[in-house]
C-alpha cells in the first residue's frame, strides 16, 4: 500500500495534522508522503493563496467571518459552491499525479484537495478518499465532497455532521490525529522555573492582538512569557522590541512540544490542532480571541466540555490566567477532561483503520 496526504497551505493545522498522518503511517511500516496540493498545481498559487487568508484573518478577522458566512449559505441551498468548481479544474493534474506515483490512498485533512478529489469520483474514476476534520465542527462546503470515510473530532459531534448531509456510514469519530512521536516529548529546553512559564501561540499564521496581550500580561502578572509567533515576522519583530527579561519571542519552530510540555499554562489561538495538541500534552489551556467562524465553535467545544478557559479580550485574558495560574484544582480538572474527552491515539487508531479496511 502506498499512502497520499494531500493538504494546503491555508493555515498551518491542516499541514501539521497532514504530517502527523504521515509519520504515523511511516512509523508503522506503511509508505506515506506528505504533499502540497498546490505545489502540483504551481508555487505561485499556493503563495497567494496563503496570503489572501492570511489578509482575511487580519485585524479582527472581519473579511474571514463573512467568507464563513457565505459558506454556509452554499451549504444550505444545496448549489454547487464556487470553491468547489475552482478545485475541480485542477483534478486532471491531481489525477496524472496520483497514477504517475501509484498511490492506493488519499488522504484529505483540507477541503481543497478533497473537492479535486471528488471531481475525479464523480467521473467514475476509482480514487480511495479520507477526509479528516481539523476543526471541532463541520465547516462548511465539506457536504460537497465524496470521501469513503470521514474522521471527525468527537462522537458528540457526528449529528452535526449528519446534519448537514454527511453519512452516518462514513463518519470515524477518532479525533483529531496527533502522532504517537509528538508525544513522546524529550525536552532539550532550559527554562528558569522560579515562577510560572506562559507560552503564548498564535498558531502558524500569526494572528490576533499578540502585542497587546503580550504587554499586559507582563505588566500585570509575575512570569516568564515565551510568545510563539509563528509565520509573523512583522508580529515577531515587534515583540522584540520589547525591553523585558521575562520576555522571550519565538518565531516558525519544530519543537513546539517541548515548550507545552514545560510551561506552566498555554495560551492560544482556537485552532483545532494547535488545541488538541495541548490537550494531548496534558496542558492547562486559555483560548484568546477566536477567529469569528469556525474558531469560534472549537473555543465553545473545550469551553463546553471543560478543557480550557475562552478569553475574548484582553481583560479576560489577564483574568483568567490569574485564575488558572493559581487555581490547581481547576489545572487538575481541565486535564482530567481533556485525557477524557481528546484521544490522544487517533493517529495511531487512523492506521489501524487503514491496514484492516484498505489491505
Amino acid at each position: 500500500m502506498k499512502v497520499l496526504v494531500l493538504s494546503c497551505s491555508t493555515g498551518g493545522g491542516h499541514n501539521a495534522c497532514g504530517r502527523y498522518i504521515t509519520e504515523e503511517f511511516n512509523l508503522n511500516g506503511i509508505e506515506c508522503n506528505f504533499v502540497d496540493y498546490f505545489s502540483i498545481l504551481g508555487d505561485k498559487l499556493s503563495k497567494k493563496v496563503e496570503k489572501i487568508y492570511l489578509t482575511s484573518t487580519s485585524g479582527k478577522g472581519k473579511i474571514f467571518k463573512e467568507v464563513y458566512k457565505l459558506g454556509e449559505a452554499y451549504s444550505k441551498v444545496g448549489i454547487k459552491s464556487p470553491v468547489y468548481e475552482l478545485n475541480k479544474l485542477a483534478k486532471n493534474k491531481i489525477l496524472e499525479f496520483i497514477t504517475k506515483n501509484n498511490y492506493n490512498l488519499v488522504i484529505c485533512p483540507h477541503l481543497f484537495p478533497a473537492m479535486a478529489i471528488t471531481a475525479l469520483k464523480k467521473e467514475g474514476i476509482n480514487i480511495k478518499l479520507i477526509n479528516v476534520a481539523t476543526d471541532y465542527s463541520n465547516i462548511p462546503f465539506w457536504n460537497e465532497t465524496t470521501p469513503d470515510y470521514f474522521v471527525i473530532p468527537h462522537e458528540s459531534l457526528k449529528k452535526e455532521f449528519i446534519d448537514k448531509g454527511i453519512d452516518d456510514k462514513i463518519l470515524l469519530p477518532l479525533g483529531i490525529p496527533v502522532s504517537t512521536k509528538f508525544q513522546e516529548v524529550k525536552t532539550t529546553l532550559k527554562l528558569k522555573k522560579d515562577k510560572p512559564n506562559i507560552v503564548v501561540t498564535s498558531g502558524s499564521m500569526g494572528f490576533g492582538n499578540l502585542e497587546d496581550i503580550v504587554k499586559k500580561l507582563l505588566e500585570c502578572i509575575d512570569a516568564y512569557v515565551i510568545v510563539i509567533c509563528g509565520n509573523n515576522k512583522k508580529l515577531m519583530e515587534r515583540l522584540q522590541l520589547i525591553n523585558n527579561s521575562n520576555l522571550e519571542v519565538k518565531g516558525f519552530i519544530n519543537n513546539m512540544n517541548e515548550y507545552i510540555k514545560e510551561c506552566s499554562v498555554v495560551l492560544s489561538k482556537p485552532g483545532g490542532l494547535t488545541s488538541t495538541e495541548v490537550a494531548v500534552l496534558n496542558k492547562p489551556m486559555i483560548h484568546i480571541m477566536p477567529i469569528p467562524g469556525v474558531e469560534n465553535y472549537n473555543a465553545n467545544f473545550f469551553k463546553n466540555n471543560k478543557l480550557s478557559l475562552v478569553s475574548n479580550s484582553i481583560d479576560e485574558v489577564i483574568k483568567n490566567t490569574k485564575i488558572l495560574l493559581n487555581d490547581k484544582n481547576l489545572q487538575q480538572e481541565m486535564i482530567k477532561n481533556q485525557s477524557k474527552i481528546i484521544n490522544k491515539n487517533a493517529a495511531k487508531e487512523l492506521v489501524e483503520f487503514v491496514k484492516k479496511t484498505f489491505n
